[in-house]
């Protein structure tokens, strides 16, 4: 989604006087804005709602409404954690908390399964059976994904590995990493630099990229052959890792089930070392 914000400061220029006074406000104030209604905007900036109407299809929306709704995904998804907190707690009840949780996660996996066709599904699954080697990457609100990922992966196919890029030991491996190679990485709002420039280094230098983040617009996209776009979005201040999960979870299990005999051979020769540890407290 196109940030409203950005979409002002680009057309500032462009705007009457008292256009630009508006946006000016919005600009500066946009957690207020986001939840005012045209009256109360215009009343504040001291101008007509026919001014802030006209503003609103200068910079391509089709009224106000659309604009501020515009402006609150942006503020829940993609702002500082602190903002993004204000935004989302406005209208929610505590007694309805739990309920407004499950279908918040609901509609995002909806929204997951809207955004990944079938044929990426399956051209991520022939990517991960062809690779060599795997890496997998994340930060932050990434890295449980990652390493669920990987731990998956890894017990299937025995190729996987988790670089965590706050550091620079994806240098290192990058260095490595050959065209039969697979890098995937993963990152969400507001993205992590070190995420962008390992995707980045890796695909100009031929290896396979795989990307889970929240959308096709995401910096990641470019430096990506594969985009798996997983809607991050919480009822709070972080970005919310449950669809990301649900897709995750799926490459294991369809890579599992796809190649029974493969699988049931090495999760054996798994099952029969730790069996000799007598590593569960079940065997």
């Amino acid at each position: 989604m196109e940030n409203p914000i950005v979409k002002l400061q680009e057309k500032i220029s462009e705007l009457t006087e008292s256009q630009r006074k508006v946006a000016d406000y919005i600009i500066k104030h946009p957690l207020d804005v986001a939840f005012l209604t045209i009256d109360q905007l215009a009343g504040v900036v001291g101008t007509s709602t026919t001014t802030i109407m006209r503003l609103s299809f200068s910079i391509g929306y089709s009224g106000y409404t659309e604009f501020q709704k515009g402006l609150q995904e942006i503020l829940r998804n993609q702002a500082a954690p602190q903002t993004r907190l204000e935004a989302n707690i406005k209208g929610i009840s505590e007694n309805d908390l739990w309920g407004r949780y499950a279908e918040s996660q609901i509609n995002n996996i909806q929204d997951t399964l809207d955004m990944i066709s079938p044929e990426s599904l399956e051209k991520t699954l022939e990517l991960i059976s062809s690779a060599e080697r795997i890496i997998c990457t994340s930060v932050r609100s990434g890295l449980p994904v990652a390493q669920y990922l990987t731990h998956g992966l890894n017990r299937l196919l025995g190729n996987t590995h988790l670089v965590v890029a706050d550091v620079s030991d994806w240098v290192d491996s990058v260095v490595n990493m050959t065209s039969k190679d697979l890098l995937i990485a993963i990152s969400f709002p507001r993205y992590a630099r070190r995420i962008i420039d390992f995707a980045k280094t890796a695909k100009s230098n031929g290896i396979q990229v795989i990307s889970m983040t929240d959308s096709y617009s995401s910096p990641l996209a470019k430096h990506s052959n594969l985009i798996l776009p997983c809607n991050s979005s919480s009822i709070a201040f972080h970005n919310s890792v449950v669809s990301s999960m649900f897709v995750a979870d799926y490459l294991i299990s369809a890579l599992a089930i796809n190649n029974p005999e493969k699988t049931r051979e090495r999760l054996d020769e798994v099952n029969s070392i730790l069996t000799g540890m007598n590593y569960h407290y079940l065997n």
